[in-house]
Parts: C-alpha cells; structure tokens; sequence
C-alpha cells in the first residue's frame, strides 16, 4: 500500500488527529469512503455511446 507500514499509518493518524480534532474525524473518513465510493462507481460504469458507436461527450473531428 504505497509503501506505508504500521509506524507511519500511526504517525499519519496522530498528525490528522491534532490538526483536525477528535469531533471532526469521522465526518473526513465519512466524506473520503463516499469519494472513494463514488470514484469506483464512475469508473466501472460504461461509457453511453451514441448511434455511432463513439462516447456522445467526444466531438467529431472537424473538416478542413
């Protein structure tokens, strides 16, 4: 896991406990799982494609 092992992960946690305090905490883990969550979702939704087989976000490209 990037290279992190316990000594670091409890120097890390110790570190975002002083700055942001006991109460506020779980709200970050709370918002970070949801971000997390969301970013897989997206990620393994396919991609809607129009009539002609290309993502409809994608712009055909122009004559010249």
């Amino acid at each position: 896991m990037f290279g992190f092992g316990m000594p670091e992960l409890i120097i890390i946690l110790v570190i975002m406990l002083v700055a942001f305090g006991p109460a506020k905490l779980p709200q970050l883990g709370s918002a970070l799982g949801g971000a997390i969550r969301n970013f897989k979702k997206g990620s393994e939704e396919p991609v809607a494609l129009s009539g002609n087989g290309k993502p409809e976000n994608e712009k055909e490209p122009s004559s010249l």
